[in-house]
């Protein structure tokens, strides 16, 4: 397996990764920024009020997103085995 080989396998596992967990990070921005626009707003400042809707949002996310992860996930998977099938 050569050096540009090998950076095509971890560029693509990179973007991969950016496909699979970057839309649940960008809903734990927008709550986590929401949350905290509604707390500096009320002056409410309980610390751990900003779990749960997190969570919860994160969670909804999740369930939504999952057959595009998996989708995802297994490209990158076949990829990868036609890869190692082929000899490198």
């Amino acid at each position: 397996m050569t050096g540009l080989a090998i950076l095509d396998v971890a560029r693509d596992g990179i973007f991969v990764f950016l496909k699979v967990a970057g839309p649940l990070m960008l809903v734990a921005l927008a709550v986590g920024l929401v949350v905290s626009l509604v707390q500096a707003l009320t002056q409410i400042q309980e610390q751990t009020l900003i779990y749960v809707p997190k969570i919860v949002a994160v969670f909804a996310a999740l369930l939504l997103m999952l057959p595009f992860m998996g989708d995802a996930m297994a490209g990158y998977m076949v990829r990868i085995a036609a890869r190692i099938a082929a000899g490198g």
